[in-house]
């Protein structure tokens, strides 16, 4: 592994057990992070992709934690710091996608995608801002998605909490420019993940380069924000050219 850039630094990725997530928990590994893989109900995948990123030498532990609770997600920073040290770079990639048709859409499910989708993400952030700034150092990096600039085939309730993830990215963005903490924006689109398969509506048909994009490439992306100190309040796109800006 080419353990470098990253060396030294402890990242946490929510949601980090399968898709997106878990590629970049592998491409952080592999740049030198000892990586934390949150999941809420995957256990088996988590412990699977730490095993994989031990074996190739790299370092990461698996926690279990809803990060759309408060309480869950106070445990998990303490339970971090218990056991390897504050994070230098955190990753907030959890998130659902439930398909309805938008008159079927109960407030319940709009509550429900708002926390996993945004709530989550302020949730974490405010937990790790205290040590980031003792740092003055840190880098956040929001998974956000096309459907917050285009409205997308989700639905309103997905598209608004991905489209608050921007909002929340330029706002800290701003607000911890001055302690060394970077906070910017992936807004991916059609990537090949469990996401998207049972959807009969999506195809690489909707996207110009006509095929659907790898979690990979969205990892790379990811490893990039994470080393560089001089971006920031950015959303980088990773759409296949679906939505040019």
């Amino acid at each position: 592994m080419n353990q470098s850039k990253l060396t030294g630094k402890i990242a946490l990725v929510t949601g980090g057990s399968r898709g997106i997530g878990k590629s970049i928990a592998r491409i952080l590994a592999a740049a030198g992070a000892f990586v934390i893989v949150n999941y809420n109900t995957n256990r088996k995948n988590a412990e699977d992709i730490v095993e994989e990123i031990s074996n190739k030498g790299g370092k990461a532990i698996a926690l279990q934690a809803d990060v759309s609770n408060a309480q869950a997600v106070d445990g998990l920073f303490k339970s971090i710091e218990e056991q390897v040290g504050s994070i230098d770079i955190l990753v907030n990639n959890a998130g659902v996608a439930p398909v309805k048709p938008h008159e079927d859409i109960s407030p319940n499910d709009w509550e429900e995608v708002l926390n996993i989708n945004l709530t989550s993400a302020f949730l974490t952030i405010k937990a790790a801002i205290p040590a980031m700034k003792q740092k003055q150092y840190g880098r956040i990096i929001n998974i956000s998605s096309v459907a917050a600039q285009t409205g997308g085939v989700i639905g309103p309730h997905y598209a608004a909490s991905k489209a608050g993830m921007l909002g929340l990215t330029h706002s800290y963005a701003s607000l911890l420019a001055a302690h060394g903490i970077t906070v910017n924006a992936i807004a991916p689109a059609l990537v090949e993940t469990d996401m998207i398969k049972d959807n009969e509506k999506i195809t690489p048909e909707l996207l110009p380069v006509k095929r659907f994009g790898q979690p990979e490439e969205v990892a790379d992306v990811a490893l990039l924000l994470a080393c560089n100190g001089y971006v920031s309040g950015q959303t980088i796109n990773v759409n296949g050219g679906m939505h040019m800006s």
